[in-house]
């Protein structure tokens, strides 16, 4: 070994290569290190520049989203209005006024109707263009306590729809940017800003009472359809009533607009996942929306696809303002978020003053989910004996009502995937099983293994002859059905299966 390094030492090519290596090591030191240096002179003589904190700097902590915490310095205008509202808060402000302001819902609502609405306890969640008319309307009508909760700030975009902000509110959170202009129109209202993020983990704490006086009422008016089922979920499991608005956007016809229970709301993509999601949590109906049945067409706004530029970029999820929000551009006439925005206050103010108004309605479909079971139950039954000799007495299958209705609704929108037809349906299994399809993990116990991902919704005709051709013949799906009904099938299975994952 000492010979080889001796022998390579006096080899000359190889003092050349020794030469090169340790100079060009040298040199990348010294260039790193010369980069390093003007970094850390740049960082000092920014530094160097910040002034020092004195009593003329309103310093303020950012919050989690980025967005300044602190309100804004106010005006003189704005000093002048917050003085007189903490004074009307603590009764300096003649009652007269405040009737004589409220006179047109005095006649209409009654004095007992606009004392209840007087003092009612309201929270909004979401402060965007929907809500901020709601939140406007309730505030002139005479709503005294309000809960404001959003973790948004005001944009430039935002102008186009929200019903209160302007150029000099952009950049400021929404709910006090809400509390601001209307403490200039109703100085008496209380009002409570959370710029905060609604979820499932805070919604105890958020929509807790207000000195000790429950929510009369619920407003969801999020966007994001996780925060929007998780509240939703939340008011329906603990009584207390809500009501949402679902998509304004892309919708223009105001002749469309709507207000029922969830389960009749139609031809909207929002409206129907939530719906979905609910399903899944057990919630079916019973609570009330606001929702467009205006269907999209051609030369109608849709959903604005993301640029290949910016998919080029990388995750194009970072584009959000915060994990699983959308980040592609909705298109929104300001005129109709406004109006389910009103449409939501009007509920909410004949609701607490007592006028009469219509009930809610559903589907009130749960005869035809149990007939619907009853069939599947005996298809179940048929195919056991016919295909594996089996005794059926006694037979269970692990569907319930609930599981139809979710089906016939939400998956197959209550038509046949075969004909598009809505009358006389049933579920039945799309493939032929392989084995026996009977549970043996439970002796003395006979119930199937079939799941919800394994039926599809068809009239009683069709089912009768698939059963018949495919089921228990020996007839493939390909010799059945076009390649356009396959993949009808599969695409609505597939998504289906998708989401399992919230059960």
């Amino acid at each position: 070994m000492s010979s080889w390094v001796s022998r390579a030492t006096e080899s000359r090519n190889a003092q050349l290569i020794t030469t090169a290596a340790v100079s060009g090591f040298v040199v990348a030191s010294a260039i790193l290190g010369f980069q390093k240096a003007r970094r850390m002179t740049r960082v000092a003589d920014l530094k160097a520049s910040i002034p020092d904190i004195s009593d003329e700097h309103h310093v303020s902590r950012m919050t989690e989203y980025g967005a300044a915490s602190n309100v804004f310095t106010p005006s003189n205008e704005d000093e002048r209005s917050m003085a007189l509202a903490a004074r009307a808060r603590k009764g300096d402000y003649d009652d007269d006024l405040i009737l004589e302001q409220l006179a047109r819902n005095r006649v209409f609502l009654t004095d007992p109707g606009i004392a209840k609405l007087r003092d009612a306890f309201v929270i909004v969640v979401g402060c965007g263009g929907v809500g901020s008319h709601a939140t406007a309307a309730l505030a002139r009508s005479g709503c005294s306590k309000l809960r404001l909760i959003d973790f948004d700030q005001v944009t430039l975009s935002s102008l186009n729809r929200h019903a209160v902000a302007t150029l000099a509110d952009v950049g400021t959170p929404k709910v006090h940017c809400l509390r601001k202009r209307l403490e200039q129109i109703t100085p008496w209202t209380h009002f409570e800003c959370r710029n905060e993020l609604f979820s499932e983990q805070t919604a105890a704490t958020q929509l807790a009472p207000m000195n000790e006086q429950q929510p009369d009422f619920v407003i969801d008016a999020i966007d994001n359809i996780d925060s929007k089922v998780a509240l939703l979920a939340y008011c329906y499991m603990n009584n207390i009533k809500v009501i949402s608005s679902m998509g304004a956007g892309c919708k223009s016809d105001p002749t469309k607009i709507f207000i029922g229970d969830i389960s009749a709301s139609t031809d909207d993509p929002l409206s129907k996942s939530t719906r979905r999601k609910l399903r899944l949590q057990g919630v079916k109906d019973g609570i009330p929306v606001v929702f467009s049945t205006e269907k999209s067409g051609p030369g109608k706004a849709e959903l604005q696809p993301l640029s290949e530029e910016e998919y080029a970029k990388g995750n194009v999820g970072e584009l959000g303002v915060l994990a699983d929000f959308r980040v592609r551009i909705l298109p929104v006439l300001g005129t109709m978020p406004a109006m389910f925005g009103l449409v939501v206050a009007n509920h909410i103010i004949l609701s607490i003053a007592g006028y009469p108004h219509e009930y809610l309605l559903s589907k009130s479909r749960d005869k035809m989910y149990h007939g619907i079971l009853n069939t599947l139950q005996v298809t179940e039954e048929r195919l056991a004996r016919a295909l594996f000799s089996e005794d059926t007495y006694g037979l269970k299958i692990p569907i319930t009502q609930d599981d139809v209705g979710y089906l016939i609704e939400e998956v197959y929108n209550g038509r046949s995937m075969i004909s598009g037809l809505s009358t006389r349906l049933v579920l039945i299994r799309w493939n032929k099983p392989a084995q026996n399809f009977l549970d043996p993990r439970t002796p003395g116990q006979k119930n199937t293994t079939l799941q919800m991902r394994e039926l599809v919704c068809m009239t009683k005709e069709e089912a009768t002859k698939h059963e018949r051709e495919v089921l228990k013949g020996d007839k493939n799906l390909e010799d059945v059905y076009d390649a356009e009904t396959l993949e009808r099938v599969n695409t609505r299975m597939a998504e289906e299966e998708r989401y399992q994952r919230f059960r």
